[in-house]
């Protein structure tokens, strides 16, 4: 009898250790389902002001911009929206970020590689543009002026109108170029510049100790940046040694020399470059060829 009761009991005890089991199944799904329900119910919305990161190649390194970009939406906006003579983070949002990978130079000041703030002080007439070691001011209060690296006045230009709020990089040139920002019927400008020039004659001078030297783009940096050419022309006579059948150095090594005045010696340069590139069926080169030809008499 005893033996019969415990077995009993032990069948009760299983079958409600078994109906908690799946009541606790049970309870988990229901919560998930709850969770999932109430994810799904949320409402999305586009951002008022949206972000925006921008990469430019510059010098030798590249410069990143992060910020983000209210809309106009028929408001008044400097003066009102974005008052007068105080301090505005350049942007909705988040605090706006330059991040340079290279040493620039801004206002006359030299900016060493790294991340900082742009801030402004917008005025009627003109603005002061600021780069910042702060990076995180999104309010007034926030701003330290003795974090500043570069303080500097700008002229504001009349533009045409721009809806949403833009920070660009324009006329981008091997050391130069400019950084504007624009809104509404306003634009600012803030010139950049980058030293290069002592960096790549120190790269020229190591490359071509090596056992491969890259005399084409040292060539070409001879004749682009304004060097001297016939040092440039030296280079490129050995690059066509390096490479005989490469039409993209027969040409520019035939504009080197019409540069010099070797007009002779840079039309056969140029009947050569114009050979290698039908032969490569590059139609692009076959045109330059031509037209330098012409340039030359032919």
């Amino acid at each position: 009898m005893h033996v019969l009761s415990y077995l009993r009991t032990r069948k009760k005890l299983v079958i409600i250790i078994t109906q908690l089991f799946f009541m606790k199944q049970l309870v988990f799904a229901i919560i998930g389902s709850l969770i999932v329900a109430t994810s799904d119910a949320q409402i999305k919305t586009p951002a008022a002001s949206t972000s925006q990161t921008v990469k430019q190649d510059f010098g030798l390194a590249t410069v990143e911009l992060s910020y983000a970009r209210p809309n106009v939406k028929g408001r008044k906006i400097f003066g009102d929206i974005v008052p007068y003579d105080a301090v505005w983070r350049t942007g909705a949002n988040s605090a706006t970020v330059l991040n340079f990978g290279d040493d620039v130079i801004i206002g006359g000041t030299a900016v060493p590689a790294g991340k900082y703030g742009l801030l402004s002080i917008p005025g009627k007439k003109q603005w002061t543009l600021i780069i910042s070691k702060q990076t995180d001011v999104t309010n007034p209060t926030a701003y330290d002026q003795s974090k500043d690296v570069v303080r500097i006045p700008v002229d504001v230009k009349k533009n045409s109108k721009v809806e949403t709020f833009t920070i660009q990089f324009a006329n981008v040139a091997a050391s130069t170029m400019d950084l504007q920002i624009l809104w509404d019927k306003s634009m600012v400008t803030l010139p950049i510049s980058t030293e290069i020039d002592s960096k790549i004659m120190a790269s020229i001078e190591k490359n071509l100790k090596t056992d491969k030297p890259q005399y084409f783009q040292a060539a070409m940096y001879y004749m682009e940046s304004g060097k001297d050419l016939n040092q440039a022309l030296e280079y490129f006579n050995k690059a066509v040694e390096q490479n005989p059948k490469a039409y993209w150095v027969q040409y520019n090594w035939a504009t080197c020399l019409a540069k010099l005045g070797k007009t002779n010696e840079a039309r056969a340069a140029a009947e050569k470059s114009k050979e290698l590139a039908i032969e490569g069926k590059n139609n692009d080169y076959v045109r330059l060829n031509e037209k330098l030809l012409k340039s030359l008499g032919k």
